[in-house]
């Protein structure tokens, strides 16, 4: 069986993700995100370029499954998010409204669908933080409020992410995050999750989101993080988690007499004691929404309520034409992810069909070498917040995703790997060591086609004895090589598609 390789598609993905991430734009106060940063999308709710940068960072931990000898890039994209994650833009909402909304009684039509009826006109928005309201007041720290537990579950995953694919172990590093009136907090990775893990053991219906809102799809979001947390560095924060999925099943869900999904809360208020539900089939979007959060945590229920969502949809029926019955694309995205996930065929290929003909997928860019999903949306760039679910399906095989919190591979962080490589110029589709064959696999593609043909240098790192490597390109002995430190060679190769191999004795693990 051959190693996993990113196709074309993944390569455009990323390569408009390192555009989004390394053009300098700014997020204070005084600054605006780049107009390409999704704050558009799916409003009100997650109109913030925030949901971008976490949503962003799903598929660099995936994308490893096909490169784990190749991480650079993710890397540095990964630090590109998190530095806006904690800048003034990142927590806009929370840092400027405050209190109650005085549009409460002015809302469009459609988005009273998702206030509780009975609450209507006098009851905010979702996606209005509110801080400042009862019973919290008003909290300058993001982090470490009360409420605006998106914000920090997020923020404690995309951390995780970093913590991953970088193997640099930085979680009791101090940061800042930028608060109300520009006030600075410092926190640690470790801090953070810590305070998450003892937010939920205290709260097992869970923490608030907006006040007083608390959302099952935030909340499992967040607890994911801990999970990754907690594998990478060998904690027990996701402890208290558990209980929580048991309570989301007792008190957020409900089934049919027989056993299939009545409804699936999309928040709960616990200060009106009222959850909002939405009507008839409709409310299996509502379980859609946790699906790639929890099916790492509870594979079984998760795998269950996935199989009574598509039902109560209608999707898994071939008898009957796909239906969207909300505006919200993502859930059919996270529904297609599922169906690969569980093996479910007959759904996979209807979701597929309805991805491929109404999604607009299609290459752009000067040189046509970025790509993204666009919704029939006639703009310039794909939305971050559309695309990210669905490249998922794109970047990694079934499994994938689960593997990076169930069984990370942290064996990559010592074992050889490729580093210098002149991106987006030369792209790497795989690179992977095999300690099997001691051998270090990599294919390498034209990023820019307009590079094709130039002479590029890449370096390998963590070997043993770099001296008494053999080189192949193509098949063919490659002697257009150098040591280059005591650890380590470079090898000059031309920008192309090419396989290369570096066949070593053993290699070096770094401390």
């Amino acid at each position: 069986m051959s190693n996993p390789t990113l196709n074309d598609r993944s390569l455009g993905w990323l390569r408009f993700l390192w555009d989004k991430a390394t053009t300098p734009d700014d997020w204070s106060d005084q600054g605006e995100p780049h107009v390409w940063w999704d704050r558009y999308s799916q409003p009100p709710m997650c109109a913030f370029p925030r949901f971008d940068l976490a949503e962003t960072g799903y598929v660099l931990p995936v994308m490893c499954e096909a490169t784990p000898a190749w991480r650079e890039v993710y890397v540095r994209i990964a630090d590109e998010l998190i530095r806006r994650y904690v800048s003034f833009w990142g927590a806009v909402d929370w840092c400027t409204l405050i209190g109650p909304d005085p549009y409460v009684d002015r809302y469009p039509p459609e988005w009273l669908a998702v206030v509780p009826e009975s609450m209507r006109g006098r009851y905010a928005m979702p996606g209005w933080t509110a801080n400042g309201v009862e019973p919290w007041g008003l909290q300058p720290d993001p982090v470490g409020a009360d409420g605006n537990l998106f914000y920090r579950g997020w923020l404690n995953l995309l951390l995780g992410i970093r913590r991953y694919i970088s193997g640099e172990a930085r979680e009791h590093e101090p940061f800042e995050v930028t608060g109300y009136r520009n006030r600075q907090f410092t926190w640690t990775h470790a801090r953070m999750a810590r305070y998450l893990s003892a937010q939920f053991a205290a709260r097992p219906q869970g923490p608030h989101c907006e006040n007083t809102k608390i959302w099952p799809f935030c909340c499992s979001a967040a607890t994911l993080g801990l999970q990754l947390y907690d594998g990478l560095v060998g904690e027990d924060t996701h402890a208290p988690v558990p209980d929580w999925i048991d309570y989301v099943r007792r008190h957020y869900t409900a089934e049919t007499a027989d056993g299939e999904l009545d409804w699936f809360a999309l928040y709960y208020d616990p200060m009106i004691a009222e959850a909002m539900i939405l009507p008839g089939p409709v409310s299996a979007y509502s379980a859609l929404t946790v699906l790639h959060y929890l099916q790492p945590q509870d594979r079984a229920w998760t795998e269950r309520l996935y199989g009574q969502a598509v039902r109560r949809l209608g999707w898994s029926d071939p008898t009957i034409p796909v239906t969207q019955l909300a505006d919200d694309p993502q859930m059919l995205s996270t529904a297609y992810w599922m169906a690969r996930e569980v093996g479910d065929d007959v759904t996979e290929a209807r979701l597929r069909e309805v991805v491929e003909t109404t999604m607009s997928p299609r290459f752009f860019g000067a040189e046509n070498d970025r790509f993204g999903f666009f919704y029939g949306h006639d703009e310039p760039w794909p939305r971050g917040q559309l695309s990210a679910t669905l490249m998922l399906t794109e970047c990694g095989g079934p499994g994938a995703c689960a593997r990076v919190f169930t069984a990370p591979n942290t064996a990559m962080h010592t074992e050889p790997t490729l580093t210098g490589v002149d991106y987006p110029r030369l792209a790497i589709r795989g690179a992977r060591y095999d300690p099997a064959r001691a051998v270090l696999d990599i294919d390498t593609a034209a990023g820019s086609p307009s590079s094709r043909g130039q002479v590029t240098t890449v370096t390998v790192e963590q070997l043993h004895d770099p001296a008494a490597v053999t080189v192949t390109v193509d098949g063919h002995r490659c002697d257009r090589w150098r040591v280059t430190a005591p650890d380590a060679l470079s090898i000059d190769i031309d920008i192309d598609t090419h396989h290369v191999e570096v066949a070593t004795t053993t290699h070096r693990s770094r401390p």
